[in-house]
């Protein structure tokens, strides 16, 4: 069984034609299912992409589905309710209106108040974010009976995820700029310019972690000419990186012995420690940042799942950082959102696909049914918790997809 999904969120199996505007069903009577997309406005104040563009409302209305979406969804990725009016949605002014949908999508998770808006059988596709999940959040899932697929679970052919990898990259690169930005002398740091000019050594940064988040953020700093020290447990991670990158690299394991002593010459730490499960471990101790440089940065990466140093706080994009024991700490949990038309192209390059299949193929359970890679990223269906985690998590009863999909429940 072929997945819809590549690295990249790209189907393997579309042709060029497949994805190119195609007739209305009216006319071709080849459409099984019209979609009806609803997006609405994110009210996080820390998110400021839009889970679909106007290029790819313009694709999915061309191949005859319905977009709603709500005004001023795209304003903070700098896409106008006119873009979207012009590119064939309906532009409406209250949330109400877009929730009638059948399928939502959203790039942050809905509040319990937006949950109280979906209807049974409604398909919400979002990230879940495990851990902001709640009891009476998984409470009132089940109470609306939705079909819910979990973005960052959406899962490619060879077993990666590509929401997961499209926005670490974008992490990565985001982090090291962030770097040199918060190094200036007029955001507090230490008046270091990151890649160093000629007669003056670069600046000194130290990664933690090998993936894909500190692959990219490497793949910045050695363009930059930086001076980079990458630490990870995993061997095989650290032997990747060097065979992408082309060269011989600083590398080491987390040996806190070394990586303290680095750590004392580091003008820039990144965290870009991943945890599969639960709570990211913390690699970097307290004791450890009070012996760094002052004016040193720190940008935690991490922080999503907890935070690799033990000073982490969750910090905001309006208010992004603070300074302990003059180190200074960047924290900021959605750091891809800084760069919210980037992160949104990128998103809607993953979705759109994904849609477009769904409409051949009768819609999204019939494709849960034919494809494993989107059928492991639900984690409620219809009332029933599909996901395994959070089943032992909450304990909540657990229910196999495979078995209600194939028993038509």
């Amino acid at each position: 069984m072929s997945d819809i999904l590549n690295p990249y969120g790209l189907s393997s199996i579309f042709t060029k034609e497949e994805l190119e505007p195609q007739t209305r069903k009216s006319h071709s009577g080849k459409r099984k299912m019209e979609l009806h997309i609803g997006i609405p406005l994110e009210i996080d104040e820390m998110e400021n992409r839009v889970a679909l563009v106007p290029n790819s409302v313009y694709t999915l209305i061309a191949n005859g589905h319905s977009v709603v979406i709500q005004s001023g969804a795209g304003i903070n990725s700098n896409y106008t309710d006119h873009a979207y009016s012009e590119a064939g949605a309906e532009v409406v002014q209250t949330a109400e209106l877009v929730y009638r949908c059948n399928v939502i999508i959203k790039v942050a998770p809905p509040t319990i108040e937006e949950l109280e808006m979906f209807h049974s059988d409604q398909i919400l596709i979002a990230p879940m974010q495990l851990p902001t999940v709640t009891d009476e959040y998984l409470a009132k899932l089940k109470q609306k009976k939705v079909i819910a697929i979990a973005m960052e679970y959406l899962q490619s052919a060879d077993g990666s995820f590509p929401v997961v990898r499209i926005m670490s990259e974008i992490a990565g690169i985001t982090a090291m700029h962030t770097a040199a930005e918060l190094l200036s002398n007029v955001k507090g740091g230490r008046g270091v310019l990151l890649g160093g000019i000629s007669g003056v050594p670069p600046a000194k940064v130290v990664i933690l972690g090998a993936g894909v988040v500190g692959e990219f953020a490497t793949r910045t700093a050695l363009g930059l000419g930086v001076s980079v020290r990458i630490f990870d447990n995993n061997v095989y991670k650290l032997m990747r990186i060097q065979q992408r990158m082309g060269r011989q690299l600083h590398t080491s394991s987390l040996n806190p012995v070394y990586l303290e002593y680095q750590l004392l010459s580091a003008d820039v730490v990144i965290g870009a420690i991943h945890s599969k499960e639960g709570r990211t471990p913390i690699v970097v101790t307290e004791p450890m940042i009070t012996k760094m440089k002052e004016g040193s940065v720190i940008i935690d990466v991490s922080i999503d799942q907890g935070g690799c140093f033990e000073t982490s706080e969750i910090t905001t994009h309006a208010k992004p950082t603070f300074s302990k024991y003059g180190v200074i700490h960047y924290c900021v949990p959605n750091i891809a959102s800084k760069v919210s038309r980037t992160a949104s192209v990128a998103v809607s390059n993953i979705l759109t696909p994904l849609l477009l299949k769904a409409g051949e193929t009768a819609g999204i359970e019939r494709l849960l049914f034919d494809h494993q890679g989107i059928r492991h990223g639900v984690y409620m269906y219809k009332g029933r918790v599909t996901n395994e985690y959070l089943s032992r998590k909450f304990g909540l009863k657990f229910a196999d997809l495979d078995l209600l999909l194939t028993s038509g429940v």
